[in-house]
């Protein structure tokens, strides 16, 4: 897992150097994070903002989605653990999309050779990413989640609360049974 941070101090790249860990930054596949205080299950969702491309779709809306469950996958093609990620994303869109889950993949980069469209558009290819993809160019979307790790994922729910949130590698099955929980809901 990555995280964006603006600036690191130098000490802290000295403390990673002599081996330590630090909990959530370093942990390559952290535990899944399930939302479950009543205040943050109530959180809404933030909307995508500041989308400089899609991919595989019209412009989305959180609004537009409302009714539909939604997983959104922040990532970048640059990232070793987003790439790890990709098939499970993609099976889980593949098992699901006929039976209300949206995925959005909301492609923010760290590197400048990363904010091409056309690269973007090379990784969805190379993937075989079908999905739509925003292109967060400017970190609009990542902001509004509060986001610091590549990748993460935020499931919600049909009325646009974030229900479930994962930072890193794995928890693949807790998010598929979130995901079919919350679709039979539907049922």
């Amino acid at each position: 897992m990555t995280l964006k941070l603006p600036t690191v101090s130098a000490s802290l790249i000295g403390f990673a150097l002599t081996g330590a860990v630090i909990p959530g930054i370093c942990d390559e596949a952290s535990p899944a994070r399930p939302i479950v205080t009543a205040a943050a299950s109530q959180q809404t969702a933030p909307d995508f903002a500041g989308i400089s491309n899609w991919f595989n779709s019209k412009p989305l809306s959180l609004a537009d989605l409302r009714g539909k469950v939604v997983l959104v996958d922040f990532w970048t093609y640059g990232c070793v653990n987003c790439v790890n990620t990709l098939p499970h994303v993609t099976q889980l869109y593949a098992k699901y999309k006929d039976k209300g889950l949206v995925v959005v993949g909301v492609h923010t980069p760290e590197f400048p050779f990363e904010r091409s469209a056309s690269n973007v558009q090379a990784a969805l290819k190379r993937h075989g990413i079908t999905y739509p993809v925003a292109q967060d160019n400017d970190s609009r979307t990542w902001n509004a989640y509060r986001n610091q790790y590549w990748p993460a994922q935020y499931v919600i729910d049909q009325n646009g609360k974030i229900v479930f949130q994962h930072a890193g590698e794995g928890s693949y099955d807790e998010i598929d049974r979130t995901v079919a929980r919350l679709l039979s809901a539907n049922s």
